[in-house]
């Protein structure tokens, strides 16, 4: 066979249908054609340079009041494709009256332009794209409200109708390195950022369009008040933002979008007026750390912000609304949902919080948005304090010029909790329950409450508690408390202390207010109610007070006990006391009552009254603390008490030589002592001063050891065991160890005595005693008393004195001095 030689022609052979291959050339073609066009273009564009840079700027300049100048213009010819870019240098657009404010509308070192090709032909500027980068814009108002913006003109009907023909439309814009600044004066708004990249595209339908936008931009202000300082300060926020615009409407709506600010997501929309209001609305949503938060917000919320603390993220929606060209601050209502967080607050911390929390600066509609006018609303707050649980059901601050908190407060507990809180050196509970329910408004200063007024009942249920600095202990204790503003009301209060039984109810008048401001004016107006009482379990309120520690782990614990301290020491206490029976060591009485003031200065007893050995007494006076002693004065009226039993109530009064046992009779006193007495309750030796006169009815000397020795000798056949006497009376003048027995006779049934002289508690005893050796019953029948006195001191009369014995022990001897004046006379 004979070989083909190959073919010559110069396509290759192919199995491409022929459609196709006629398809191909004519796209090839088409191609070809474009590409030879474009190049006629570009070359036009560069012959004509210079005119068109006029048209541009012409067309630039068509809506626009005020002038823009262009460096100068180069084409970029592949950057655009298929459109003609043109790269503009040093773009510069001034308002007419810039020469008055000084700010440059657009100041950009490249500007770039992409126009329509087709409408370059035939004679026409279309700009389809714009670049703007190393640019600054400046938006303008003054305090008046006029704005550099204005400098560009509203379109005509005619215009308009131009431009849905095919008038310029720019699809696409970009920003580089553009510095952004709306400054309105008349608003005193102020935002400012640094655009890093701006990538936007746009579409339209006839006058509307819509935009998607990417960005990256540093926000370096967003004053809207700048009085008050920026929100997110120098944040990065990056992101995309999908935008329309309504031309009715003239609103410019920004679709919710996702975008980064700092560290945080942010959901973001609102719309903005084109129209002759200037509104706008921005909407944010976001799930953040409350310290991220703050971070974000203006200072003077900021700073307030940061007092508080949530350990974990909370969900947080942000409206804000306002007017770019009105003065002060946008209506900010910020929500936030609070669920099984840790809040923390000026010393103190709540676990297991939740809450719906509101922020909004027009609390009262119509006063306008102001710190004046903002508040803090927290709604069905529940959480813990020192494992305390409480709810409230709203607790608002208002007014962030002078705080107000108003809200109520409800908590179910153990007492044993409070040892949390209060700590261990000024009260200890061991058990018993707590019931609060109560509203409250309060100023509000250095982030503490102070003078609150409230209003609500605190129950105290089977307390056992122990009050350290006095060393009182109590059990089984009922306390109701019942605030009525001001005013304190303590009802229904039983106290129990070892075998002492206590009811009581009490007022404060203005209690609140005094506690913030001057507790030492506290009067707590106490009725006190007692079946039994017993005087020595409360002996904690003599002697040195124990010292509540001045170092705490807890400042809040320690701030809480000083406060409480200060109450329980310099409040005063004004107690009526009725007790049917009143124990002291031996001592009992029955139906007493009693006036008595606890103040920081010491206890004021006032008419005390007593029913006691058969007889009453009666008491004014008062302890107090001078350095290390108690010290006391009384003035005490003892009325027909059993001698014996009185005596020995009081421990002879400290006599160890004549006792209780020695005395029979009914006694009737006076005293006015004073002195110094233990924190045990025992007096202190030596220290007592002042008078007594006292009038012995039906009295009997029994067993007297120093008359029954003297009568062994004087008296050897008459009965000194038992002495009688119808009636003694006499007065004593003690000082420290010393008693002055001032001239006293005693008329007995066995003998007549004339005593005067000093009796020590220790030693220095020297009583001198005259003892007429006539005996009495040999008088007893004389009915004259002048008589009866004449012969008292008939025939012998003895001169002893009662001098200290060596056992310690009163010795009698003669009394010599006596007997020689006698001897003498």
């Amino acid at each position: 066979m004979t070989e083909k030689l190959p073919s010559k022609r110069w396509l290759p052979k192919t199995n491409f249908p022929r459609w196709l291959r006629i398809t191909l050339r004519i796209f090839g073609a088409f191609v070809v054609l474009l590409l030879l066009s474009y190049i006629g273009i570009a070359w036009y564009v560069n012959a004509h340079k210079k005119e068109l840079l006029g048209k541009i700027t012409e067309k630039l300049n068509e809506n626009i009041d005020g002038e823009l100048t262009i460096g100068s213009m180069d084409p970029s010819f592949l950057k655009g494709l298929p459109r003609i870019s043109l790269n503009l240098k040093d773009v510069v657009i001034k308002d007419a009256q810039w020469n008055v404010h000084q700010h440059t509308l657009l100041d950009a070192k490249n500007f770039d332009v992409s126009v329509n090709t087709l409408a370059l032909l035939r004679g026409a500027v279309e700009i389809r794209i714009i670049e703007i980068s190393n640019a600054k814009i400046y938006l303008y108002t003054d305090a008046n409200g006029y704005s550099n913006t204005s400098i560009f003109k509203s379109k005509s009907n005619d215009t308009k109708k131009e431009s849905s023909d095919g008038a310029t439309e720019i699809k696409r814009f970009y920003l580089d390195n553009v510095s952004l600044v709306i400054d309105n004066k008349k608003g005193n708004k102020l935002f400012q950022f640094d655009v890093d990249k701006i990538d936007g595209r746009m579409d339209y339908s006839f006058s509307d369009w819509e935009a998607k936008i990417n960005l990256k931009t540093y926000a370096r202000s967003l004053a809207f008040n700048t009085v008050h300082g920026s929100f997110i300060k120098d944040k990065l926020v990056q992101g995309t933002i999908a935008a329309n615009y309504d031309s009715g409407t003239k609103n410019i709506t920004v679709l919710p979008n996702n975008l980064d600010i700092g560290e945080d997501r942010f959901n973001i929309g609102g719309k903005f007026s084109l129209g002759d209001t200037a509104d706008f609305t921005i909407n944010i949503k976001t799930n953040i750390l409350w310290r991220n938060a703050s971070t974000l917000l203006s200072r003077n919320i900021s700073q307030k912000l940061d007092l508080f603390n949530l350990e974990k993220p909370i969900d947080v929606s942000c409206d804000l609304i306002g007017n770019f060209d009105a003065e002060g601050d946008p209506s900010i209502v910020v929500t936030a949902q609070v669920k099984e967080n840790v809040l923390t607050i000026p010393d103190a911390t709540i676990k297991e919080c939740s809450f719906t929390g509101i922020f909004t600066n027009e609390y009262v509609a119509g006063k306008g948005f102001s710190d004046a006018n903002s508040a803090v609303k927290l709604l069905n707050f529940a959480g813990s304090y020192e494992e305390i649980p409480f709810t409230m059901q709203k607790a608002f601050i208002v007014d962030f010029d002078h705080p107000m908190a108003i809200g109520d407060f409800k908590s179910k507990f153990d007492l044993k909790k409070l040892n949390n809180i209060i700590g261990d050196d000024l009260l200890q509970f061991y058990n018993g329950k707590a019931s609060v329910e109560v509203t409250y408004k309060a100023p509000i200063e250095n982030f503490k409450l102070t003078k609150p007024l409230v209003e609500g009942l605190i129950e105290v249920e089977n307390a056992n508690l122990n009050y350290i600095p006095r060393h009182l202990n109590f059990k089984n204790t009922t306390i109701s408390l019942n605030f009525n503003n001001d005013d304190l009301f303590i009802k229904n209060i039983k106290l129990q202390s070892g075998k002492s039984i206590v009811f009581m109810e009490g007022s404060v008048n203005n209690f609140l207010n005094l506690y913030y401001t001057a507790p030492e004016k506290i009067v707590l107006n106490w009725k006190i109610r007692s079946p039994q009482l017993h005087l020595g379990e409360f002996l904690g309120f003599l002697g040195q007070r124990k010292q509540v520690a001045a170092v705490r782990k807890r400042s809040r614990t320690t701030n809480f006990t000083k406060e409480m301290n200060s109450l329980f020491e310099k409040s005063n206490v004004n107690m009526q006391l009725k007790v049917d029976k009143l124990y002291y060591k031996k001592f009992l009485a029955t139906n007493a009552t009693a006036s008595i003031l606890l103040s920081e200065s010491g206890i004021n007893l006032n008419n005390v009254s007593v029913q006691h050995a058969g007889g009453t007494a009666t008491l004014n006076g008062k302890l107090y603390q001078q350095g290390k002693r108690n010290q006391y004065q009384f003035q005490t009226n003892v009325n027909n008490v059993d001698i014996q039993k009185f005596f020995y109530s009081f421990d002879n009064f400290g006599m160890q030589s004549f006792t209780s046992k020695n005395l029979k009779g009914y006694l009737t006193a006076k005293a006015a002592i004073s002195g110094a007495i233990t924190d045990s309750g025992d007096m202190v030796p030596g220290t007592m001063n002042g008078n007594l006169s006292f009038d012995i009815k039906k009295g009997a000397l029994i067993g007297f050891d120093p008359i029954r020795n003297v009568g062994k000798f004087a008296f050897p056949l008459r009965d000194l065991n038992t002495i009688t006497f119808t009636n003694l009376n006499g007065k004593f003048d003690i000082k420290g160890e010393l008693v002055t027995i001032n001239p006293m006779q005693i008329n007995s049934s066995v003998l007549n005595m004339d005593i005067a002289g000093i009796y020590s508690f220790s030693k220095g005893t020297n009583i001198a005693l005259d003892i007429p050796l006539r005996n009495p019953k040999n008088d007893k029948n004389i009915v004259d008393k002048e008589e009866r006195k004449l012969r008292r001191k008939r025939g012998i009369v003895l001169h002893l004195l009662a001098t200290d014995g060596d056992d310690g022990k009163i010795k009698i001897k003669w009394n010599g001095n006596r007997n020689k004046d006698n001897k003498e006379e």
